[in-house]
């Protein structure tokens, strides 16, 4: 059975009298324990599918189902708590608050679920050295460099051990052997037992994922197995 499944999904922008269809009409299924790589090239519509899949915005029509549950009708207050509770989110731009410690960025998750003091700080180190920086938790932003900031991020998306992450160029920012170890950091967490999409302009970091669906003008156009 799918743990995620799209289907019929559209969605549709207007920029002054002409409808811009970010996603265009989008049926799949993806399983429990898969690594995707979603690619293809800026505007295609990918990033768009990404935040719906995350519940992070609604479509114009269709329907996402994640573990049976379906996303597209929830609120705003309950869309936040499903993805606090099932979605680790890392972005591009990593998203971390400048004015707090690697620790405290990936502590955030937890004040949601009511988890603070000691009991998130150990959380938190914990996660933190899952992704070899455990030495470097009272650090700020400010202090660490490109692929650190990255792991911290990697940190705070499995902070509540969610059973999906999903990842928005994960690697822009990065050279190309930061990428590379961030793009094995996920393999390994999807080894672990975490379901990763993964939208990537890049196609050597995609041969990394099990699974790679090409997207083109809001539609999916190839979806091949590794």
């Amino acid at each position: 059975m799918a743990l995620i499944e799209v289907a019929g999904l559209k969605k549709e922008y207007r920029i002054g009298e002409e409808p811009i269809r970010a996603v265009d009409n989008i049926n799949l299924k993806i399983k429990k324990g898969e690594m995707i790589a979603i690619v293809g090239p800026s505007g295609s519509g990918k990033s768009t599918l990404l935040h719906l899949i995350g519940a992070l915005d609604k479509p114009s029509k269709g329907t996402i189902t994640i573990n049976d549950k379906e996303v597209t009708t929830l609120s705003d207050g309950q869309a936040a708590k499903f993805r606090n509770r099932t979605i680790g989110f890392i972005f591009q731009t990593f998203n971390l608050v400048p004015t707090l410690s690697a620790e405290e960025n990936v502590r955030l998750p937890l004040a949601l679920r009511g988890i603070t003091g000691h009991s998130a700080s150990k959380l938190a180190r914990s996660a933190l050295d899952s992704v070899g920086l455990k030495e470097r938790a009272k650090h700020r932003p400010n202090e660490l460099s490109g692929g650190e900031l990255q792991r911290v991020a990697i940190a705070r998306a499995i902070i509540n051990n969610p059973p999906i992450i999903l990842a928005d160029e994960p690697t822009g920012n990065l050279d190309s052997k930061t990428g590379v170890s961030i793009m094995n950091l996920l393999k390994t967490l999807n080894r672990a037992g975490h379901t990763i999409v993964v939208v990537t302009h890049n196609k050597q970091h995609a041969k990394l994922a099990s699974r790679t669906i090409q997207f083109l003008d809001g539609r999916i156009i190839s979806d091949e197995k590794a």
